[in-house]
């Protein structure tokens, strides 16, 4: 009979399988990653703020990212170039608000944002009468949009430039239209001189039909038992509410060059595609930009402005710190190395005096080699009482067990006088019981108390005598059944 192959089967599905995780790992190598944190005490809003922003940047965050105190934002820098992170997003809160930066890793640049006012992705959705969130449009990334944000200007550069590469590039030759579900907006406003910041979800639908057809592709089959015929439903819009139609015209209708999922959907033909804000809703004013990460000279600032002078001092304090820092440094590394130095140099003298005193050991032996056996013998014929034969008797150099004329100093403590050997002193004794009348006491009790008055114990102990000999000693003061008894 023949025995069946252990292990997995390896077919097509495999093959497929295997090569389209080899395809998706690549990938994941390229594409930008975020990590989305929250610095110091921020409250429930805004670490609910910090969760629905990590929900936005699905797939390519860590959307269980868990901080903690002592975090520091080296640690977050030391982490991020095995995880292929490439920006950092962080929320903090102050007395005047709530900030909000934009950085790249490892160096910079760093984009410092005022957070105006926010909404929570809880308060957009109650909001809509038919919510349109679903798992399987977070598993990848969202569709950027950039709107009046091409202006001059090296802030206006700086900040399309970060936005754009946060997001994953797309390639319009091997894109999908099924896996672009979700898009962001970023909008400036230079009235207000505010960046407004929204998440949508995308719904294709088709056109070209009344809306009792839509209602009947688009959803399960309606009650019509109000109708003599389906063309009264069709014709009468199908029962539809004005808020239900949605409005359609060029602003958004397209071409489908693919399929898309949904009922109606089909290539080449004319689909509408609408939009379902699903949150956060940000309001964001730049304040500052940095050069390096969340330090470095300041390239731009809203509210500050200073002079070429101004600037050369701020950069000659600046270098002073780095030497001071640098050189503190310095002095740092060469006291460990010197501690290190006297370290070895001690180790060395303590082998060199070990290996000394074994050798003076070794040939205070070799010259008096008769004290060692008869050390050796006395011992012997102390412990067995016989003398021992010459072939046992060998030098040696190792250490023998102390005699008991060498421990002659540690001598126990005497005993002492009220302490006397024999019955009265052995609290284990057990007396034996007489085999004539016994002791008088009350008749029919199995025991009867009575005090005893041992020699040398001053007040004595009470004793209770029990059946077979058995004693019940009772320890403490005078008078009956008093104190702790033990057997």
């Amino acid at each position: 009979m023949a025995r069946k192959k252990s292990g997995k089967r390896k077919g097509k599905a495999a093959k497929q399988a295997r090569q389209n995780a080899e395809y998706e790992r690549e990938d994941l190598k390229k594409a930008p990653h975020t990590f989305v944190i929250a610095r110091g005490k921020v409250g429930n809003n805004v670490g609910q703020l910090v969760t629905d922003m990590r929900r936005v940047m699905e797939p390519f965050t860590a959307s269980n990212l868990k901080v903690r105190k002592k975090n520091v934002l080296k640690d977050f820098v030391a982490v991020a170039g095995p995880l292929g992170v490439t920006h950092l997003v962080i929320f903090t809160k102050t007395e005047k608000g709530v900030n909000m930066k934009f950085s790249r890793l490892p160096r910079g640049p760093t984009l410092s944002f005022k957070v105006e006012n926010y909404s929570l992705c809880k308060d957009v959705l109650s909001t809509l009468k038919r919510q349109q969130t679903y798992a399987s449009q977070f598993q990848h990334s969202p569709l950027l949009v950039l709107n009046n944000l091409a202006r001059e200007g090296m802030h206006f550069k700086l900040m399309s430039t970060m936005f754009q590469n946060m997001f994953p590039s797309i390639n319009i030759h091997k894109l999908k239209l099924n896996t672009i579900k979700r898009c962001v907006l970023f909008t400036y406003d230079p009235d207000t001189n505010m960046v407004d910041f929204r998440h949508y979800n995308i719904k294709v639908v088709p056109m070209g039909m009344s809306r009792g057809v839509k209602k009947l592709l688009q959803s399960k089959v309606p009650n019509l038992k109000k109708y003599e015929d389906v063309s009264e439903y069709i014709l009468g819009g199908g029962n539809l509410s004005e808020s239900e139609a949605e409005p359609d015209g060029d602003q958004n209708e397209v071409d489908l060059p693919q399929e898309v999922a949904g009922r109606g959907n089909e290539a080449s033909q004319k689909s509408a595609i609408r939009l379902t804000e699903i949150g956060p809703r940000l309001r964001l004013q730049l304040v500052k930009i940095e050069e390096g990460l969340c330090e470095g000279d300041v390239i731009f600032h809203q509210f500050v402005t200073k002079s070429a002078k101004e600037i050369e001092e701020l950069k000659e304090r600046r270098e002073e710190k780095k030497m001071i820092k640098a050189q503190r440094k310095a002095e740092q590394a060469a006291n460990i190395k010197k501690k290190e130095q006297l370290k070895e140099e001690n180790k060395q003298r303590s082998l060199e005096g070990i290996k000394r005193k074994q050798t003076e050991n070794t040939a205070v032996n070799e010259e008096n080699p008769e004290d060692s056996s008869d050390d050796d013998t006395k011992y012997f014929r102390q412990e067995v009482g016989e003398e021992p034969d010459a072939d046992l008797m060998l030098s040696r150099t190792s250490k023998r067990r102390p005699t008991k004329e060498d421990s002659s100093e540690k001598r126990k403590r005497p005993r002492s006088q009220s302490q006397p050997h024999g019955a009265q002193g052995n609290r284990n004794f057990k007396k034996q019981r007489s085999e004539g009348q016994g002791k008088p006491g009350l008749k029919g009790q199995r025991g009867f108390k009575r005090k005893e008055f041992d020699e040398g114990k001053g007040g004595g102990e009470q004793k209770k005598f029990g059946p077979k000999g058995k004693v019940y000693r009772v320890k403490g003061a005078k008078g009956p059944m008093k104190g702790k008894r033990s057997r």
